[in-house]
């Protein structure tokens, strides 16, 4: 039997095969065609919902806030006015204890400021004496000029002693001038606290020598904490005038953000020159006995102060994940698309953001965004929905 009809079979079977693949093709091809140009699903069409707060604009005070170290009104490196070698130190004189004004700390030695006080008071008791017998013996020139039976005054006031009364007076003078000098001296080899303070460090011990002028310790007076808050252009717009600032009642209150802990302090004056380096005029505010507070205020610590302002007029108040990272609010128009407008905080607190509101939108409440996303465009159809979370 011949063999080219089972060749002839096997090409119209390859053939066969062919037109079956090319069929297949063409219908997955329609198919894909068909499903491109069907109408999108009712679920592919939905508008998406927007969370949004509908507000209108009202009045709020303001509250500027900033950040600053109380430090203490007073710190001094307290030296020595007198040399003498230490005999003595107070146990009450060590670091990180607290002094009051008066307080002695520290003892010089005084043999040689003794012996000057007792040579000033010999000096002064003779000065007076002679004085004493100036005035005698003036009195007795007197006496004689006026029985010589000459008329007029003397041709020369020595014939009177007036210069040498006047000699004597001021050495009278300058001898209890050297006395109060002194005992003056006497009293600096006890050294004091000059004032209400904390020692922060301590630079002498029993048998040292210190010259005048010598370092003894470090201080920080603990009788008024002070914070200087440097403050925007915009955050001095919010305050008062700064007469009714600084009259003593304008509170603030200082925070301590690690531990939460609160103090109230009082504005005591306002800074009239601008940082070098921020170029911003600083608030100061300042707390009384700030270590007798419960709890205490330490030197030192880092703290938020927060600084009520004026009422002002056509604010919204928003969360603060209102405005976008770029800086605008969106909204919602009354037909339902989306729309932005730039937008700054005049001021903000814990809770939220206070925005002027534009004057076209000021006239009607508005859906304002409270999660506005970077996805979002103007004329972007949505369904807003309101948020009660912020309420």
């Amino acid at each position: 039997m011949s063999k080219y009809p089972s060749r002839r079979w096997v090409i119209a079977g390859s053939l066969l095969v062919v037109v079956l693949i090319l069929i297949y093709n063409h219908l997955r091809s329609a198919d894909f065609a068909a499903q491109r140009t069907a109408p999108i699903s009712a679920e592919a069409s939905l508008v998406p919902d927007v969370a949004v707060v509908y507000r209108s604009p009202a009045r709020y005070q303001a509250s500027v806030s900033g950040f600053g170290a109380a430090n203490s009104r007073f710190s001094l490196t307290l030296s020595s006015e007198v040399a003498g070698r230490v005999t003595h130190l107070s146990e009450h004189f060590a670091t990180g204890n607290a002094v009051t004004a008066g307080q002695l700390l520290a003892e010089l030695e005084d043999a040689s400021y003794q012996a000057a006080v007792a040579s000033a008071e010999q000096t002064l008791a003779s000065a007076e004496v002679d004085y004493l017998e100036e005035q005698r013996e003036g009195a007795q020139a007197l006496a004689e000029w006026r029985s010589s039976g000459l008329d007029g005054d003397p041709d020369s006031e020595l014939v009177l002693r007036k210069p040498q009364l006047a000699a004597a007076a001021a050495a009278v003078r300058q001898a209890r001038t050297a006395l109060a000098s002194a005992r003056h001296d006497l009293q600096q080899t006890q050294i004091r606290a000059p004032f209400d303070a904390i020692i922060t460090s301590r630079a002498i011990a029993p048998g040292s020598y210190l010259q005048g002028g010598g370092e003894v310790a470090e201080l920080l007076g603990s009788d008024r904490v002070e914070v200087s808050v440097a403050l925007s252009a915009r955050d001095w717009a919010s305050l008062p005038d700064e007469q009714q600032l600084t009259d003593g009642s304008w509170t603030a209150t200082l925070l301590n953000a690690e531990d939460n802990q609160q103090w109230q302090g009082v504005v005591v004056r306002t800074e009239h020159h601008l940082d070098d380096t921020t170029r911003q005029r600083a608030l100061v505010v300042a707390l009384d006995q700030p270590l007798s507070q419960n709890p205490a205020l330490l030197p030192g610590t880092f703290v938020q102060v927060s600084i009520p302002g004026r009422e002002l007029d056509g604010l919204w108040k928003l969360p603060s994940s209102a405005l976008s990272q770029r800086g605008y609010l969106w909204y919602v128009t009354a037909d339902k698309t989306l729309a932005s407008v730039a937008a700054e905080p005049v001021f903000s607190d814990a809770q939220a953001i206070y925005i002027e509101a534009p004057e076209a939108l000021a006239n009607a409440p508005q859906a304002i965004l409270t999660h506005p996303l970077s996805s979002y465009l103007d004329g972007m159809q949505v369904n807003p929905v309101e948020d009660t979370s912020d309420e």
